[in-house]
Protein backbone atom coordinates (compact mmCIF):
# COMPACT_ATOMS: atom_id res chain seq x y z
CA UNK A 1 0.00 0.00 0.00
CA UNK A 2 1.23 3.07 -1.03
CA UNK A 3 0.96 6.48 0.99
CA UNK A 4 -1.61 8.26 -2.00
CA UNK A 5 -4.31 9.20 -0.32
CA UNK A 6 -7.29 7.24 0.48
CA UNK A 7 -10.47 8.24 -1.45
CA UNK A 8 -13.31 7.95 0.22
CA UNK A 9 -16.01 6.22 -1.86
CA UNK A 10 -19.39 7.39 -0.36
CA UNK A 11 -22.09 6.52 -2.63
CA UNK A 12 -24.74 4.54 -1.96
CA UNK A 13 -24.86 1.50 -4.50
CA UNK A 14 -21.88 -0.98 -6.52
CA UNK A 15 -22.87 1.21 -9.73
CA UNK A 16 -22.52 4.36 -8.98
CA UNK A 17 -19.18 3.51 -7.39
CA UNK A 18 -18.21 1.16 -10.57
CA UNK A 19 -18.68 4.35 -12.52
CA UNK A 20 -16.79 6.68 -10.69
CA UNK A 21 -13.52 4.07 -10.35
CA UNK A 22 -13.62 3.94 -14.51
CA UNK A 23 -12.50 7.04 -14.87
CA UNK A 24 -8.93 5.65 -13.40
CA UNK A 25 -6.97 3.80 -14.99
CA UNK A 26 -4.77 3.01 -11.53
CA UNK A 27 -4.72 1.15 -8.47
CA UNK A 28 -6.29 3.22 -6.13
CA UNK A 29 -6.35 3.72 -1.52
CA UNK A 30 -9.74 3.70 -1.11
CA UNK A 31 -12.35 4.20 1.84
CA UNK A 32 -15.45 1.95 2.10
CA UNK A 33 -17.00 2.92 4.83
CA UNK A 34 -20.74 2.32 6.19
CA UNK A 35 -22.60 3.67 4.11
CA UNK A 36 -21.30 1.70 0.99
CA UNK A 37 -20.91 -1.64 2.85
CA UNK A 38 -23.80 -2.23 4.68
CA UNK A 39 -25.88 -1.57 1.72
CA UNK A 40 -23.35 -3.89 -0.81
CA UNK A 41 -21.98 -6.13 1.61
CA UNK A 42 -18.75 -8.28 1.21
CA UNK A 43 -19.47 -8.31 -2.91
CA UNK A 44 -18.43 -4.70 -2.78
CA UNK A 45 -15.25 -5.90 -1.39
CA UNK A 46 -14.71 -8.44 -3.64
CA UNK A 47 -15.33 -6.33 -6.68
CA UNK A 48 -12.47 -3.59 -5.57
CA UNK A 49 -10.04 -6.37 -4.94
CA UNK A 50 -10.87 -8.27 -8.07
CA UNK A 51 -9.41 -4.25 -9.70
CA UNK A 52 -6.37 -4.33 -7.01
CA UNK A 53 -7.48 -1.65 -4.95
CA UNK A 54 -6.30 -0.89 -1.29
CA UNK A 55 -8.99 -1.07 1.29
CA UNK A 56 -9.80 0.86 4.26
CA UNK A 57 -12.55 -0.56 5.61
CA UNK A 58 -14.35 2.33 7.96
CA UNK A 59 -17.08 0.39 9.93
CA UNK A 60 -16.07 2.04 13.25
CA UNK A 61 -16.88 -1.30 14.71
CA UNK A 62 -17.86 -0.42 18.84
CA UNK A 63 -19.49 -3.06 20.45
CA UNK A 64 -19.12 -5.57 23.47
CA UNK A 65 -15.58 -6.98 23.15
CA UNK A 66 -16.55 -11.06 21.80
CA UNK A 67 -18.76 -9.44 19.82
CA UNK A 68 -15.56 -7.08 18.29
CA UNK A 69 -13.56 -9.96 18.18
CA UNK A 70 -16.04 -12.14 15.81
CA UNK A 71 -16.40 -9.17 14.16
CA UNK A 72 -12.61 -8.47 13.07
CA UNK A 73 -11.94 -12.49 12.49
CA UNK A 74 -14.44 -12.81 9.88
CA UNK A 75 -13.04 -9.47 8.07
CA UNK A 76 -9.64 -10.74 8.79
CA UNK A 77 -10.34 -12.92 5.62
CA UNK A 78 -10.18 -10.39 2.93
CA UNK A 79 -7.03 -8.58 2.37
CA UNK A 80 -7.47 -4.89 3.99
CA UNK A 81 -5.27 -2.48 4.07
CA UNK A 82 -6.97 -0.83 7.37
CA UNK A 83 -9.90 -1.73 9.92
CA UNK A 84 -11.12 0.41 12.96
CA UNK A 85 -12.70 0.75 15.92
CA UNK A 86 -14.56 3.12 18.26
CA UNK A 87 -11.99 3.75 20.89
CA UNK A 88 -14.68 4.96 23.51
CA UNK A 89 -15.40 1.38 23.32
CA UNK A 90 -12.42 1.06 25.81
CA UNK A 91 -8.99 -0.91 25.89
CA UNK A 92 -10.45 -4.17 26.53
CA UNK A 93 -12.76 -4.18 23.29
CA UNK A 94 -9.35 -3.30 21.39
CA UNK A 95 -7.15 -5.68 22.42
CA UNK A 96 -10.00 -8.30 21.27
CA UNK A 97 -10.42 -6.25 17.87
CA UNK A 98 -6.61 -7.21 17.37
CA UNK A 99 -6.87 -10.79 18.95
CA UNK A 100 -9.75 -11.29 16.16
CA UNK A 101 -7.68 -9.66 13.72
CA UNK A 102 -4.77 -11.88 14.34
CA UNK A 103 -6.94 -15.06 14.88
CA UNK A 104 -8.53 -14.54 11.37
CA UNK A 105 -6.09 -13.55 9.12
CA UNK A 106 -4.74 -16.41 7.14
CA UNK A 107 -1.10 -18.00 7.39
CA UNK A 108 1.31 -15.79 4.98
CA UNK A 109 -0.75 -13.18 4.87
CA UNK A 110 0.31 -9.71 6.55
CA UNK A 111 -2.79 -8.73 8.86
CA UNK A 112 -4.48 -5.17 8.15
CA UNK A 113 -3.52 -2.63 10.32
CA UNK A 114 -5.82 -1.69 13.24
CA UNK A 115 -6.59 1.97 14.06
CA UNK A 116 -9.02 3.18 16.65
CA UNK A 117 -11.37 6.31 16.10
CA UNK A 118 -10.78 9.42 18.64
CA UNK A 119 -12.92 12.46 18.49
CA UNK A 120 -14.76 12.44 15.03
CA UNK A 121 -13.93 15.74 12.16
CA UNK A 122 -17.55 17.11 13.03
CA UNK A 123 -17.37 17.01 16.33
CA UNK A 124 -16.55 20.44 17.89
CA UNK A 125 -15.08 20.79 21.54
CA UNK A 126 -18.43 22.98 22.51
CA UNK A 127 -20.15 19.60 21.18
CA UNK A 128 -18.07 17.36 22.87
CA UNK A 129 -18.22 18.78 26.64
CA UNK A 130 -22.10 19.44 26.58
CA UNK A 131 -22.93 15.74 24.73
CA UNK A 132 -20.50 13.47 25.26
CA UNK A 133 -19.98 15.17 29.09
CA UNK A 134 -15.98 14.89 28.77
CA UNK A 135 -14.74 18.30 30.42
CA UNK A 136 -11.14 18.48 29.24
CA UNK A 137 -9.92 20.02 25.65
CA UNK A 138 -10.77 18.14 22.58
CA UNK A 139 -6.91 18.27 22.41
CA UNK A 140 -6.82 15.90 25.33
CA UNK A 141 -9.42 13.93 24.72
CA UNK A 142 -8.02 13.02 21.21
CA UNK A 143 -4.92 12.21 22.69
CA UNK A 144 -6.32 10.21 26.26
CA UNK A 145 -8.31 7.85 23.07
CA UNK A 146 -4.64 7.69 21.18
CA UNK A 147 -2.38 6.68 24.64
CA UNK A 148 -5.59 3.96 25.17
CA UNK A 149 -5.15 2.76 22.17
CA UNK A 150 -1.31 2.54 21.73
CA UNK A 151 -1.57 0.69 25.29
CA UNK A 152 -3.92 -2.02 23.72
CA UNK A 153 -1.17 -2.83 20.97
CA UNK A 154 -3.64 -1.07 18.12
CA UNK A 155 -1.26 0.74 15.43
CA UNK A 156 -2.56 3.97 14.99
CA UNK A 157 -6.09 6.41 14.93
CA UNK A 158 -8.82 8.25 13.37
CA UNK A 159 -8.20 11.76 14.13
CA UNK A 160 -8.33 15.41 12.51
CA UNK A 161 -5.02 16.31 10.85
CA UNK A 162 -4.89 19.41 13.78
CA UNK A 163 -3.92 16.80 16.64
CA UNK A 164 -1.43 14.57 14.43
CA UNK A 165 1.90 16.30 15.37
CA UNK A 166 0.64 15.95 18.95
CA UNK A 167 -0.20 12.30 19.15
CA UNK A 168 2.94 11.50 17.47
CA UNK A 169 5.17 13.60 20.01
CA UNK A 170 3.51 11.94 22.88
CA UNK A 171 3.39 8.50 20.97
CA UNK A 172 5.54 7.98 18.50
CA UNK A 173 6.44 8.50 14.62
CA UNK A 174 5.31 5.18 13.76
CA UNK A 175 1.92 5.27 15.38
CA UNK A 176 -0.68 6.40 11.98
CA UNK A 177 -2.54 9.51 12.04
CA UNK A 178 -5.35 8.59 9.44
CA UNK A 179 -6.99 11.83 8.88
CA UNK A 180 -10.37 12.41 7.16
CA UNK A 181 -11.52 16.14 7.07
CA UNK A 182 -9.37 16.95 3.88
CA UNK A 183 -10.55 20.23 1.69
CA UNK A 184 -8.84 21.82 -1.70
CA UNK A 185 -8.37 25.30 -0.72
CA UNK A 186 -11.49 26.22 -2.81
CA UNK A 187 -14.10 23.80 -1.70
CA UNK A 188 -16.91 24.18 1.10
CA UNK A 189 -15.75 22.76 4.24
CA UNK A 190 -19.60 20.42 4.39
CA UNK A 191 -19.92 18.94 8.23
CA UNK A 192 -16.51 18.89 9.02
CA UNK A 193 -15.20 21.37 11.53
CA UNK A 194 -11.55 20.51 11.57
CA UNK A 195 -10.15 20.46 8.01
CA UNK A 196 -7.63 20.91 6.95
CA UNK A 197 -5.76 21.07 3.17
CA UNK A 198 -3.54 17.73 1.94
CA UNK A 199 -0.68 20.27 2.05
CA UNK A 200 -1.23 21.27 5.44
CA UNK A 201 -2.16 17.82 6.56
CA UNK A 202 1.49 16.87 5.73
CA UNK A 203 2.96 19.50 7.69
CA UNK A 204 1.01 18.70 10.69
CA UNK A 205 2.11 15.07 10.44
CA UNK A 206 -0.71 12.44 8.56
CA UNK A 207 0.40 9.67 7.88
CA UNK A 208 -2.37 9.22 5.43
CA UNK A 209 -5.06 11.27 4.21
CA UNK A 210 -9.11 10.98 3.45
CA UNK A 211 -10.27 12.31 0.58
CA UNK A 212 -14.28 12.46 -0.31
CA UNK A 213 -16.13 15.25 -1.98
CA UNK A 214 -13.01 17.68 -3.10
CA UNK A 215 -12.46 14.35 -5.66
CA UNK A 216 -16.17 12.24 -5.79
CA UNK A 217 -17.83 15.53 -6.16
CA UNK A 218 -15.92 17.12 -8.89
CA UNK A 219 -16.69 17.35 -12.77
CA UNK A 220 -13.02 16.43 -13.08
CA UNK A 221 -12.20 13.50 -10.52
CA UNK A 222 -9.16 12.43 -11.99
CA UNK A 223 -7.86 16.01 -11.85
CA UNK A 224 -9.11 16.64 -8.33
CA UNK A 225 -7.72 13.52 -7.39
CA UNK A 226 -4.36 14.43 -9.06
CA UNK A 227 -4.24 17.92 -7.39
CA UNK A 228 -4.65 15.80 -4.21
CA UNK A 229 -2.03 13.77 -4.86
CA UNK A 230 0.36 16.58 -5.94
CA UNK A 231 -0.09 18.37 -2.51
CA UNK A 232 0.39 15.82 -0.46
CA UNK A 233 3.64 14.35 -2.10
CA UNK A 234 5.29 17.79 -2.52
CA UNK A 235 6.55 18.08 0.92
CA UNK A 236 7.91 13.79 0.80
Amino acid sequence: MSQKPFIALDFPTWSETEVFLNHFEEELNVKVGMELYLQNGPFLLEKLLESKHHIFLDLKLHDIPNTVYRAMKGLASYPLEIVNVHAAGGKEMMERALEGLDAGTPTGRNRAKLIAVTQLTSTSQEQMQKEQLIETTLEQSVLNYASLAASAGLDGVVCSPHESNMIKKEIGERFLTVTPGIRLAEDTPGDQKRIATPKYARELGSSYIVVGRSITKSSDPVGAYQKVVKEWEELL
